[in-house]
């Protein structure tokens, strides 16, 4: 099963997607965008400018990976990702489940507030204005109100460990009881935080 977790920048996709990934056995955490920084990492800056989901090399080159994996895995990947291109969806997702693969797909949906709170969160208090994360707000909310209406987990208020217990009680998972201390967990959680802080 693909468990696609998708929302706007600063909704706790990749912070819920390892904590699923700790709880669920035989799982794993996909990230999209390692395709995307392989792609301008090694085009010598030819296609290094804008976003990288927008060029079809990247979109179709997650499609076969996934499909690949799906095929051949079968365990429970977990892929945290924010996609809001009705077409792009199509593309991927989409074309995903058309091609007989289980794909749960769910939008973490948070309010305008709570998206900035947890990207100056994530910048450690340094969120600069032309961040791109902080100008994709708008455009987020607006296809997952509009365009991508896939099962909607509010995100507001909530801790990781309610989303992510509501996410594997949809998906029919059962989840282990925590048996890490307070300061472990959220020590796990920084060092998620740190690791994928990207733009």
């Amino acid at each position: 099963m693909i468990l696609w977790i998708n929302g706007a920048f600063g909704s706790g996709k990749t912070t819920t997607a390892f904590e699923l990934n700790r709880k669920i056995e035989n799982s794993f955490v996909y990230d999209p965008e390692n395709v995307g920084y392989f792609i301008w990492k090694n085009s010598s800056n030819i296609l290094k400018k804008g976003d990288f989901q927008d060029f079809e090399l990247w979109r179709e080159m997650n499609y076969k990976l996934l499909k690949l994996i799906a095929d051949n895995f079968d365990g429970t990947v977990i892929v945290p990702m924010t996609l809001v291109n009705p077409e792009y969806y199509k593309e991927i997702i989409g074309r995903l489940i058309k091609d007989g693969v289980e794909v749960r797909h769910f939008i973490l949906y948070a309010s305008e507030e709570t998206l900035i709170k947890h990207l100056k969160i994530r910048s450690f208090g340094n969120l600069k204005k032309d961040s791109f994360a902080l100008n994709s707000i708008d455009r987020c909310i607006y296809a997952f109100d509009n365009y991508i209406k896939d099962e909607k987990i509010i995100a507001d208020n909530r801790s990781v460990d309610d989303i992510a217990a509501e996410i594997a009680g949809k998906c029919g998972i059962s989840l282990p009881t925590e048996k890490r201390s307070k300061l472990k967990k959220t020590f796990d959680r920084y060092i998620v935080l740190f690791k994928h802080i990207r733009r």
